[in-house]
């Protein structure tokens, strides 16, 4: 089981929504998602909506700039999200293909 939570400003500020599974729409919940922690699990996030576009995998930590990890020059740059299923502490691989 994962967990994730998104900011809309960096540095974990502004409204915030948290998830334990996919998510094909972030701007369904938030305006834009400038920051984000994993409290547990594995997630690939992604700077499209529905999975697409520019992608980085984020495991545990605190991440308080999106446009520094995207590597992106976008306002709102992360705007979907996937848990990485794991099984016995790592990850099915079948599931990064």
């Amino acid at each position: 089981m994962g967990r994730i939570i998104f900011y809309e400003d960096r540095n974990f500020q502004g409204r915030s929504y948290e998830t334990s599974s996919d998510c094909p729409e972030l701007t369904s919940y938030l305006s834009r998602c400038n920051s984000c922690r994993v409290e547990s699990g594995l997630f690939m996030v992604y700077e499209k909506p529905n999975f697409m576009g520019h992608q980085m995998l984020v495991r545990r930590g605190e991440y308080p700039d999106n446009q520094r990890l995207m590597g992106m020059s976008m306002s709102d740059c992360i705007r979907s999200c996937r848990l990485i299923p794991m099984v016995g502490g790592r990850v099915k691989h079948a599931q990064l293909h």
